[in-house]
């Protein structure tokens, strides 16, 4: 069982960091699909307007979105496990550690995949949930894997290169387990019409659009725009 001491938390986040590149090949994508489309696309996280961060153009705006979304997910848990909720069990701890090291992979991915392309790192702001609550916490999980899974959806038809869609909806499946799993622990039914439509049982889409402005809602300092991606 993994401790919470901040010094582990790093180790585990550097293990998990090497072994998802390791095994995913991202340096090969990261060194070369990705720079070639960077050569002719918009540097995402240029502030050009001082009041936000644009996540630029082309494969690199859907990248940022789902780097900027990680982010939110990876700090989250991180602090989750920090600060487990009262009565928490070693199986919830388990499972919600596991949940922390998948996003915390996905978010350095993503990093990396970018390089110089990045957005800055970003500034969550928790301050509406009440981490030491079960009820509070696990609403915001909820919350977050739903809006994650719906905004992977919304976006992915706009990704142009195979490697990064291929690995999108990867993640995409991971990110559907975590919201299962969290509805399980809540007691809720896996499916509802809130993620899956009822008359075509395919799982509903989010677009930036409406993905962002919940973002934005649990960060400081500048919020995300992404006018390539309509939002």
């Amino acid at each position: 069982m993994k401790t919470t001491t901040q010094e582990n938390i790093v180790a585990n986040e550097g293990m998990a960091r090497r072994s998802f590149l390791k095994f995913a090949g991202a340096g090969a994508i990261a060194a070369g699909v990705l720079a070639t489309a960077a050569s002719c696309q918009k540097h995402g996280g240029v502030v050009g307007d001082p009041t936000n961060i644009d996540l630029g153009t082309g494969d690199i705006a859907v990248l940022n979105y789902a780097y900027a979304l990680e982010q939110l997910e990876a700090a989250f848990y991180i602090q989750v496990i920090a600060t487990p909720y009262t009565g928490m069990t070693a199986t919830e701890r388990a499972m919600l550690t596991d949940i922390r090291d998948h996003e915390v992979i996905h978010r350095d991915f993503f990093k990396t995949a970018l390089a110089g392309n990045a957005i800055p790192g970003l500034t969550p702001n928790f301050s509406k949930i009440n981490f030491a609550d079960k009820a509070s916490v696990l609403g915001a999980a909820k919350a977050f894997e739903d809006l994650g899974v719906a905004a992977y959806n919304g976006v992915g038809y706009r990704i142009q290169t195979l490697d990064y869609l291929v690995l999108a909806g990867k993640i995409v499946s991971v990110e559907a387990r975590h919201a299962a799993y969290i509805r399980f622990l809540l007691g809720q039914p896996f499916l509802d019409s809130t993620v899956v439509t009822t008359t075509t049982s395919i799982e509903i889409s989010m677009t930036p659009a409406q993905v962002l402005p919940v973002a934005n809602s649990f960060l400081s300092g500048l919020p995300l725009v992404a006018p390539a991606l309509g939002a």
